[in-house]
């Protein structure tokens, strides 16, 4: 069976999705890659013949985005509670749930914006208008089709990394009400 490092506490279904992020980005960064290369994956003219400004562009999007997946990992494993030594300023320090948190679901809400407007200029047509082949066609929707399950896989382990950092707080400095002896 295969086995996937992670935090103890963290519940096995978050491990997966965390790991199916990047996973789900790198058909679409693939697509990219190949379309910089020059291979045939679209029918427009003007795709197909970058310069080297808007190849650098491409290719600098696809090593982005999947960076940005690999931060998921970071809300199931030890460097999303205690910065890496190496961190120059940070390294060493607890890191903050809430600013984790908060940037986790700034970045979903920004991905379901993109997600929106991709749906959006698809059914618009807002695109350059030149058809591509069904089988272009078929692999560029392939491609980009799981992008939809970022946000959603985010916000899921988000929210569990959430709840568990929660959890763990409470734990740490005690639950409940303040007692008399407390106030003083």
């Amino acid at each position: 069976m295969l086995k996937i490092k992670a935090l103890p506490d963290v519940p096995r279904w978050a491990v997966l999705a965390a790991h199916a992020v990047p996973l789900v980005t790198l058909p679409s960064g693939l697509w990219r890659l190949a379309l910089v290369a020059g291979l045939p994956v679209t029918q427009d003219a003007e795709l197909g013949s970058m310069n080297f400004g808007e190849s650098v562009y491409v290719v600098s999007l696809s090593v982005v985005s999947e960076l940005l997946a690999f931060l998921t990992l970071g809300l199931v494993r030890s460097w999303g509670e205690v910065f890496p030594r190496w961190m120059p300023f940070l390294g060493g320090r607890r890191v903050n749930p809430a600013a984790a948190t908060g940037a986790a679901f700034a970045g979903v809400a920004g991905l379901c914006a993109i997600a929106g407007w991709g749906v959006y200029a698809s059914y618009a047509d807002l695109g350059p208008g030149i058809p591509a082949s069904a089988a272009q066609e078929a692999l560029l929707v392939a491609c980009y089709a799981p992008l939809l399950a970022w946000p959603v896989l985010v916000a899921a382990v988000a929210a569990s990394y959430h709840r568990r950092r929660r959890a763990a707080g409470r734990r740490q400095y005690g639950a409940g009400r303040p007692t008399a002896s407390s106030w003083v």
